[in-house]
């Protein structure tokens, strides 16, 4: 078969093309999300035509191999599934009756406390953090003003459990896109996932709830709720305890839209038509992470045949010195693109081919990588000025509190960091590997 030359180094450049259009987009247009993301990389396919050495088909064969790689589109279907989940379930009203399930049973001292379990739960269940700060970032600034609690603590909390469910939710873009990208099952990665974020999570609780103790509830009026319609809210918890019991994320995804469809024709909100027009409209709502993930396959395997993945590894093999510094230059890898870029998705993405290699060099268990990988992006991202994430949030205060103000209560990422690291340099999380199926991949040489 024809094939791409090896290049060494050179390989990578199509990739730094794709990476400083972004980076440049965003930074002259001064929004990180203007230039659509499939563009991008575009470019940077076109470089590997223009700079990579070898023939057209060799370059196109490549090119449609990476994109029609089983694990790519095993990513890109479950992202139309997710699409589809969220926006119809958001469609029959179980956002809104996610958040008033919460404030009718939230003392008003513990506020920010309910602010964190709130976005934890809603982003978990819909598997996004923008949109869980998208839906409570308002109610959050309102309650802020007229509880007379400290804004900045309570966005801090909005922050930190909505990042909570971006890192551990199995519809999250960024789970499926570390668990395809390391070939390991979601619910083995959850778990791994969560002996990390579970107790960085209980502390930030202990300290909101610290916290709560110097509110005075008497100046507080807090706005009226709605009806409570705990119907709502039943796909979502479906969809969790499905994935958390080990049912194939498919039939759990499929099964959240049906039940999610049933009660919304029941109840009225949807009828049969208008809940298949959910379902394509959160079919489109994914099309350019859909775009973005097939053609950087495209790219990385372009770029792997002509040698780039095995030339970076190389040099990270100077740096790395065994097992835990691997995993830490896994987290520093993804940490580094997602800062460049400010998307912790497409940072997976494009990182997660060589920190696969770099896993199977050092013998990493491929759930802790995946973890890793989705841990580190989702703090880089949490705590960006320029990431979507801070930049919608501080949005609803209209200028009323600044990034500045906000960062030294981001607590739930900052104890997510510390724990994260603690699992690489001591062997707590390692322990839960001893009596499991052995999934790590098999040995291959380190190269002198």
């Amino acid at each position: 078969m024809d094939q791409i030359k090896k290049t060494g180094g050179t390989a990578l450049v199509p990739f730094l093309v794709f990476v400083l259009i972004f980076l440049g987009a965003g930074i002259v247009l001064n929004d990180f999300y203007a230039l659509p993301s499939p563009v991008a990389v575009i470019c940077g396919i076109i470089a590997a035509f223009l700079l990579l050495k070898g023939s057209i088909n060799a370059k196109v064969d490549a090119l449609i191999r990476g994109c029609g790689d089983s694990q790519i589109v095993t990513m890109c279907i479950i992202y139309l599934l997710a699409g589809a989940f969220a926006v119809v379930s958001q469609a029959i009203g179980g956002v809104d009756a996610t958040v008033n399930l919460g404030l009718t049973y939230i003392p008003v001292q513990y506020l920010a406390l309910g602010v964190f379990l709130l976005a934890a739960f809603l982003s978990t269940a819909t598997g996004t953090s923008v949109g869980a700060i998208v839906a409570l970032g308002p109610i959050v600034v309102g309650l802020a003003e007229q509880s007379n609690s400290p804004m900045p603590l309570m966005l801090g909390a909005l922050l930190g459990g909505a990042m909570f469910g971006d890192n551990l939710s199995f519809i999250s873009d960024t789970t499926i896109a570390a668990t395809q990208t390391q070939d390991c099952e979601m619910k083995d990665k959850f778990k791994v996932n969560f002996l990390i974020a579970g107790p960085a999570a209980l502390l930030t609780i202990g300290l909101l709830l610290f916290a709560g103790f110097q509110t005075d509830p008497a100046q507080a009026v807090l706005p009226a709720v709605q009806e409570i319609e705990l119907i709502k809210i039943v796909p979502y918890l479906l969809v969790l305890f499905l994935a958390v019991y080990g049912v194939n994320v498919f039939v759990a995804l499929i099964a959240g839209i049906v039940a999610s469809g049933a009660v919304g024709i029941v109840g009225g909100d949807l009828d049969v038509l208008l809940f298949t027009k959910k379902i394509y409209e959160g079919f489109t709502s994914m099309t350019e992470i859909f775009l973005l993930s097939m053609l950087t396959g495209g790219l990385a395997e372009m770029v792997r045949q002509a040698g780039g993945i095995q030339f970076l590894l190389s040099k990270a093999n100077k740096f790395i010195s065994g097992y835990r510094s691997s995993q830490l230059g896994v987290g520093l890898l993804v940490s580094g693109v997602n800062s460049a870029i400010a998307n912790n998705t497409v940072s997976i993405v494009v990182t997660g081919p060589v920190a696969k290699d770099i896993s199977q060099r050092y013998h990493i268990d491929k759930r802790k990588t995946a973890a890793i990988l989705d841990i580190f992006a989702c703090i880089v991202q949490g705590l960006l000025p320029y990431g979507a994430q801070i930049l919608i949030m501080l949005s609803f205060t209209k200028g009323k509190v600044s990034y500045l103000e906000v960062l030294p209560y981001a607590w739930y990422l900052y104890l997510l960091l510390f724990f994260t690291v603690l699992a690489i340099v001591t062997p707590f999380v390692d322990k839960f590997f001893q009596n499991k199926p052995a999934t790590i991949p098999a040995p291959q040489a380190v190269a002198a």
